[in-house]
């Protein structure tokens, strides 16, 4: 019989946990239990090496020996239980390793069905037991600790976008949006007399041309990583989309028409002009006067743009008592000045206003909808299992009134 693995696997597997919980001692020893567990592992081993002594001599073991024995395993297995009861204890000091899989040093030795086995035969034959010391600490039992992760994914922020909205949504199939926009309207007409000349009016036009332009952009992802993270895809998708989205808003508010631009209502807004003069104007008055310039040239001026910065200034605007003049800090009312909606965007800059009758003043002509497509066949996708995805829109801004918005820096 080969005692000596398990005798030498118990007293360093459990003899720490013993000290872990300090001098649990049994009843009238007077010692710890790593103490009483030591001395039964060596009572135990001593009987061993004399029963293997004997058996290979051929010599008969008496009856006094082997009840010494038998009480030897029962004391053994009644430390082993008082082992299980401590492990249990420890366990209970260390919430969710029972969720995460792993077990303390104790309750590996406790419960090992090896050591179990040992014990039931009488001790006979031999026994390995292999027991691991579980930390935090980065190359021990980190790779057991299981962090608790939260679903979903956090994204970026994004920011609202607007103007599209402000204009008349259409569609075409072409390339090119081409219309007449009328640059000349003299009106005299007037009362005639009987048998005199009419007055006669002038009106002229001409052709103006909005190309389609496309809006794109791409990003590489590993075949893996799309199968892998089920949401992945529609993440991506989502910011490609969002990403186009706010491509278009500046480009049609601030669009330069050059290269592939779009030319936006910024550009080609009517510059401001004070139409009368308003002594100690602010901001507010500014942006009134503003309105009022667009109706002199007969559009109806359905809302404003500034940006978010410039529109809080105003809302903190105070009388002298110091209540807020225009904002009610209790209200769920959208933003509105002067009766027309606001539209705050931090693509206007800081400092510059546009006021219009926007409806009137550009229409949007889509082409293609946005279209998110993923393939491999890009350079060397298909040899290292990569992907392309790519996202565009097809678009066309025609401005047929200019005169409807006007543009200006704030006071």
């Amino acid at each position: 019989m080969n005692m000596m693995t398990s005798a030498a696997a118990m007293t360093a597997a459990s003899i720490p946990l013993a000290r872990e919980f300090g001098k649990k001692e049994g009843p009238g020893t007077g010692a710890t239990l790593d103490q009483r567990l030591a001395s039964a592992l060596e009572e135990v081993k001593g009987f061993a090496t004399e029963f293997k002594t004997k058996s290979e001599a051929g010599e008969k073991i008496s009856t006094e020996t082997k009840e010494k024995a038998d009480k030897a395993l029962v004391d053994l297995a009644g430390i082993r239980a008082e082992v299980t009861e401590l492990a249990q204890k420890f366990d209970a000091r260390r919430p969710n390793d029972e969720d995460h899989g792993y077990k303390s040093i104790g309750q590996q030795v406790g419960e090992s069905p090896e050591l179990k086995s040992f014990a039931d035969n009488g001790a006979s034959g031999t026994v390995t037991l292999s027991v691991k010391a579980v930390t935090s600490a980065t190359g021990s039992g980190a790779a057991l600790i299981v962090p608790d992760r939260q679903a979903g994914i956090v994204g970026m922020p994004q920011r609202k976008l607007r103007i599209r909205d402000l204009l008349t949504p259409g569609r075409t199939t072409s390339n090119s949006i081409e219309y007449a926009r009328q640059i000349t309207r003299t009106n005299s007409a007037a009362p005639v007399a009987e048998g005199a000349l009419k007055p006669e009016s002038n009106y002229a036009w001409e052709v103006a041309n909005a190309p389609v332009r496309t809006i794109a952009h791409w990003v590489p992802a590993s075949r893996q990583a799309m199968d892998d993270i089920p949401q992945l895809e529609s993440l991506i998708d989502g910011d490609l989309r969002y990403g186009l989205d706010d491509a278009e808003d500046l480009q049609l508010l601030l669009g330069d028409g050059q290269g592939q631009n779009v030319y936006g209502l910024y550009p080609q807004a009517t510059p401001y002009s004070a139409p009368i003069t308003v002594a100690g104007a602010t901001r507010i008055d500014q942006l009134r006067l503003a309105i009022l310039q667009v109706e002199l040239a007969d559009y109806d001026p359905d809302g404003i743009v500034l940006h978010p910065a410039a529109w809080t200034g105003i809302e903190l605007t105070k009388d002298a008592a110091g209540g807020y003049i225009f904002a009610n800090p209790q209200g769920i009312a959208g933003p509105t000045l002067w009766g027309r909606p606001v539209v705050p965007t931090k693509g206007i800059g800081a400092a510059n206003f546009l006021v219009g009758a926007f409806k009137l003043a550009a229409q949007i002509f889509d082409r293609m909808e946005t279209e998110v497509r993923i393939s491999d066949q890009d350079r060397d996708n298909f040899i290292r299992n990569m992907l392309t995805i790519r996202a565009e829109k097809r678009l066309a801004m025609a401005v047929k009134r200019a005169a409807a918005m006007v543009r200006g820096t704030l006071l």
